[in-house]
């Protein structure tokens, strides 16, 4: 593995030329060191920006270009205007400039005043004869602060199987949890992994983030019992067989230890959906299910397409015959044709998907949820998948996503995602980020956007690289923010960026002045500008979800325990003597137990033994994240009946069970949906979150930190 060399003086063309593309020349892993990019890696990302580097001539024909391109141009391709203000590229424009505006409600003007939120076609027209055509995105100013405090569930929907449930959890499932924790526990919210649509084809990767599709769900989340076609089948034999071996598969995960089966189960709902796709629709639910392929247009029609091939040529694209590669081409229309039927079910699976997805956001607003279900919008699709080969023009070809060194992890990380093309996106007036909100928002209270840093710069990775041979490529932050305000607004629905880790100066702060709440995990809140102890509650921010642990953390019984340190001891994950990694955790779950302790919130049977003393600390845990000013407080479902096991181990692949592990109680027993709501322990938990949220709500929120001043 080769080191990133400097990039000497005579590289600078190759520099500049980088930098007015938006491809950084170098980065910070920490505020006193800067490492710079390899002339590979700029010319690579140059060149997936369709920018020819491989030369000092064609370095220096494209700056040329660029530069005279830059010159001629009176506006960005993007302009946003923020509420009332004035863009300030308008107000740089030479006077006596005329301006142009096609609304996106079909108006025509000549100024910027007073413009209807939307993305419209802006074009001006300068003294001396240039004309430049822009998109115009006109957002507000920022997104609502939520409403008081909320608190809510956190859970990885696949992990919550119920008696009805066919080996995994489903979309009935989150409605019945839903209503639930609404009615009788008065959750706000309930937060689940990304449900998007995943690459079909045996053995499935089973994580969640690496999808075939970010546009359309996963029809192996569908209660199948609950579509109303499945009444009618005209094989209840069959019916029968599926639904005995339904039970079998749930059963083997519930009583016999057995990990989760996605790919079994989709194999047997696919079956039975199968059989579903042959009766014919009533004549309401027919019109309903033209409008929906009406409204989703080319986009449903790709998708499908690309479904209905895949199960004649495989899942990666890139392996089809050429004349298929392409979305637009005269073989993959004759394809499409020939292949209607199948088009036609995979249409119907995302219609019948998306009712269900609906349904369960209308059960959790119906159970009194201000926010309802927050979904997850995955960093980024499979290379391969429906997205990557559908949407290719805007994807950069021979790249994927991932992360530099840092302290964590010396040699980087490759996540094996293509990322966006940043001068695509902004010529298409960011069509596709558009279009995938939107369909996101139909059915979310709320959304969480994994790595939200991503909407200002990714690493980007050249294939056949070390991701050490990678660079930053930056997007224009301030048009995706103004697309993601606008249909969020539209919504009506609160955004949550995931900023943990290393996050560039002014990215929190940008995000905050936009209504973008951020994330902020107990474990990782420490006075890192002073003296690195625990923070005291009343500096935490307020803009942010608040948990004790993530999906890709240690549950909180198995940190207050040690145990995730023995875990990745067996797993061979350690990086350092076992006894430094124990003594190290033991230090810092003792100074959070002190902190706790001094604040008075380890109550009850604190001073007592085992499962006792542990239920008590995760009620303390969650008595300070009450006590913090954020405002939505997450509890991870799992913490509730003192589950061990993460769902996903990073750094792991088949050494651990990722994503596929059910909710288990303190001996590793499966616990079902309605075990879960019947819990002692969980009501126990939730009633003293109730209880300290209802407490703060009474008194103007946000709790007394220890010495009674009110956080800010």
């Amino acid at each position: 593995m080769s080191a990133p060399q400097p990039a000497g003086p005579s590289d600078g063309d190759l520099s500049r030329l980088a930098d007015l593309h938006g491809v950084a020349t170098s980065y910070s892993p920490s505020p006193d060191r800067t490492v710079t990019a390899s002339a590979t890696a700029l010319t690579a990302a140059l060149g997936a920006l369709g920018v020819d580097a491989s030369g000092p001539a064609a370095v220096r024909a494209a700056l040329a270009d660029r530069e005279r391109e830059l010159r001629g141009r009176l506006l960005p391709p993007t302009v946003v205007c923020w509420g009332t203000a004035a863009p300030a590229a308008l107000a740089a424009l030479p006077d006596g400039t005329r301006l142009r505006i096609e609304t996106e409600q079909g108006e025509t003007r000549a100024g910027a005043e007073h413009l209807t939120p939307g993305v419209h076609r802006l074009t001006a027209t300068a003294p001396d004869g240039r004309t430049t055509t822009a998109h115009l995105i006109a957002a507000p100013p920022r997104l609502p602060t939520p409403q008081g405090r909320s608190y809510g569930l956190l859970v990885q929907l696949y992990s919550l199987l119920s008696h009805r449930s066919w080996g995994m959890g489903d979309l009935g499932d989150l409605a019945e949890l839903t209503a639930w924790a609404g009615r009788t526990a008065g959750a706000g919210f309930v937060q689940v992994n990304p449900l998007h649509a995943a690459v079909p084809g045996a053995p499935t990767d089973p994580s969640p983030y690496r999808p075939s599709s970010r546009r359309f769900p996963d029809p192996v989340h569908l209660r199948v019992e609950d579509v109303p076609e499945f009444a009618h089948v005209a094989d209840p034999e069959r019916v029968r067989g599926l639904l005995d071996r339904a039970t079998a598969l749930r059963d083997t995960v519930l009583a016999k230890d057995a990990l989760i089966d996605r790919d079994a189960v989709w194999e047997l709902k696919r079956q039975a959906l199968e059989l579903i796709h042959q009766v014919p629709l009533g004549p309401g639910r027919r019109a309903a299910y033209e409008d929906f392929r009406a409204e989703q247009g080319q986009a449903l029609e790709d998708h499908a397409t690309w479904y209905a091939l895949a199960e004649v040529h495989g899942p990666d694209w890139h392996r089809w015959p050429a004349g298929l590669r392409d979305p637009r081409s005269a073989d993959t229309a004759r394809a499409r044709a020939g292949l209607m039927d199948r088009v036609d079910f995979h249409c119907r699976l995302a219609w019948l998907t998306d009712a269900q997805l609906t349904a369960a956001q209308r059960a959790a607003r119906e159970a009194g949820m201000p926010v309802g279900i927050v979904h997850d919008l995955a960093v980024g699709v499979h290379p391969g998948g429906a997205d990557a080969w559908a949407q290719q023009d805007h994807f950069a070809a021979g790249m994927s996503v991932g992360a530099p060194p840092d302290a964590f992890n010396a040699r980087g990380q490759d996540w094996g995602l293509p990322p966006w093309r940043p001068d695509r996106l902004a010529a298409s007036g960011y069509e596709p980020f558009r279009r995938l909100l939107r369909a996101l928002f139909r059915y979310a209270g709320a959304l969480r956007i994994d790595h939200v840093m991503g909407l200002f710069r990714l690493w980007w990775v050249p294939h056949d690289r070390p991701p050490t041979e990678g660079t930053y490529v930056r997007y224009d932050a301030e048009a995706m923010l103004a697309v993601l305000v606008l249909e969020a607004s539209r919504a009506g629905a609160v955004v949550i960026g995931e900023d943990l880790g290393t996050v560039e100066p002014g990215v929190r702060e940008t995000l905050r002045e936009r209504g973008v709440l951020g994330t902020s995990v107990l474990w990782f809140e420490r006075d890192w500008a002073g003296d690195g102890r625990p923070l005291p509650p009343d500096r935490w921010r307020a803009d942010c979800l608040a948990t004790a642990t993530t999906h890709d953390l240690p549950p909180t019984a198995a940190r207050l325990t040690g145990e995730h340190v023995e875990l990745r001891d067996r797993l061979g994950l350690l990086a350092r003597p076992l006894e430094e990694e124990r003594a190290e955790a033991a230090a810092d779950t003792g100074e959070w137990l002190e902190r706790l302790a001094e604040l008075g919130l380890l109550r009850g049977t604190g001073a007592g033994h085992g499962s006792a003393r542990e239920e008590a600390e995760i009620q303390a845990v969650h008595r300070f994240l009450l006590r913090t000013p954020a405002r939505m407080i997450g509890v991870w479902l799992p913490d509730g009946v003192g589950d061990r096991r993460p769902q996903n181990l990073p750094g792991t692949w088949d050494q651990y069970p990722n994503w596929r592990l059910p909710i288990a109680d303190a001996e590793g027993r499966p616990v079902t949906l309605e075990d879960l709501t019947a819990s002692p322990r969980l009501n126990a938990l939730l009633e003293v979150v109730r209880g300290e949220a209802e407490g703060d709500a009474g008194s103007g929120g946000g709790g007394a930190s220890a010495d009674g001043a009110r956080p800010g």
